[in-house]
């Protein structure tokens, strides 16, 4: 299939920050986007909004609202994400915890009339997180295996983030979704959390992490050997290279936080931001999945920056188009195949 351009429905603001879900997804509407990565914090606030005391109740509502909302819209909800924090844990009956809330998102799927939920690799505390890789594999089968029993079956896309605690590369993560073998168990590459992890050091006065180029090399080559049919979705975005190294005294710092994961929650930049320092090889990256792999589908770009968190009313506006002009560069410089839509014609048909 074609390329198709979503978002994560986060990434145009957050809603704490009153950046309402209506206008976000009208903002992607106006820009083109097809589908969105629904983020659980905005159905949640939605629901929050809701009359009642049961708060799954609300949720359930708040998830027929939200589809309402995008098939009015002619927008797509891509998965539910993120459902974290799960595989490895030492703790057993947190574990079953984990399983039980996954029964009640198997229902907010089925009502948001999505199939896949997004499973990001755990960046909980080493303490409470097992370093067999077996009982990993073992609990993300467990979940594989519920969701082919659901009716329709759910899909489950697991990603690396470049500051997890125990899987934080991409290799990990494909060894992981090879190790359950599941058909309906997926890989999302991400180059932000690819490159973050090779490439970049944001608590380095260089902002590079020692050998970057040679172990970018390697990257290139090895997503060459990924089976392209477990690549179910991709996440296309960059990062800002900081002015001084993100150590304690900066902005940026937090003790509770590891500094590739502040310098993830603040600094993620569009594809093609070069004037706003962006610097990571995602071009490269790009390239490799794209032409080299062969991949096609769906595109999705997951930003987190500190302007999400700002109350300025124009932020979604902003963002969405920031993200509108950055697919339209990732478009022409990747050459890609791209599927339109009816409201793309006679509207951005230049840009996507």
């Amino acid at each position: 299939m074609p390329c198709r351009l979503a978002i994560t429905s986060m990434s145009l603001g957050r809603c704490n920050a009153g950046h309402s879900f209506v206008h976000k997804l009208d903002m992607a509407r106006m820009y083109g986007y097809q589908g969105i990565e629904l983020f659980y914090e905005d159905l949640v606030d939605i629901a929050e909004q809701l009359p009642g005391n049961d708060s799954k109740s609300r949720e359930l509502e708040a998830a027929n609202i939200i589809r309402r909302l995008c098939q009015e819209r002619g927008i797509a909800i891509l998965c539910l994400q993120p459902f974290s924090h799960y595989e490895g844990l030492i703790d057993r009956q947190e574990h079953l915890k984990k399983l039980e809330k996954l029964q009640f998102w198997f229902q907010l799927a089925r009502a948001l009339r999505t199939d896949m939920i997004q499973i990001p690799s755990s960046f909980g505390p080493a303490a409470e997180i097992s370093e067999d890789l077996s009982l990993a594999v073992a609990d993300l089968q467990k979940v594989a295996d519920f969701g082919l029993q659901q009716d329709p079956p759910i899909r489950f896309v697991y990603e690396s983030l470049c500051f997890s605690t125990r899987y934080n590369t991409w290799e990990q993560s494909w060894d992981i979704v090879r190790g359950v073998d599941r058909p309906n168990f997926g890989l999302c590459l991400d180059t932000f959390n690819i490159a973050g992890r090779i490439y970049a050091d944001p608590a380095s006065p260089t902002g590079r992490t020692p050998n970057c180029d040679e172990a970018v090399r390697k990257c290139l080559a090895g997503l060459l050997t990924i089976d392209l049919r477990k690549v179910f979705y991709i996440q296309v975005v960059d990062a800002e290279r900081l002015a001084a190294p993100l150590i304690e005294g900066h902005e940026f710092y937090n003790p509770e936080q590891t500094p590739r994961m502040s310098w993830s929650r603040n600094c993620r930049l569009f594809y093609g931001e070069k004037d706003r320092g962006a610097y990571l090889p995602v071009a490269e990256i790009s390239r490799a999945i794209f032409q080299g792999l062969g991949f096609e589908g769906w595109v999705s770009l997951e930003l987190f920056n500190r302007r999400m968190a700002d109350t300025d009313p124009v932020v979604p506006q902003e963002l969405a188009s920031r993200g509108a002009a950055s697919w339209a560069k990732l478009v022409r410089d990747m050459k890609l195949r791209v599927e339109e839509t009816p409201s793309d014609r006679g509207r951005m048909t230049a840009s996507l």
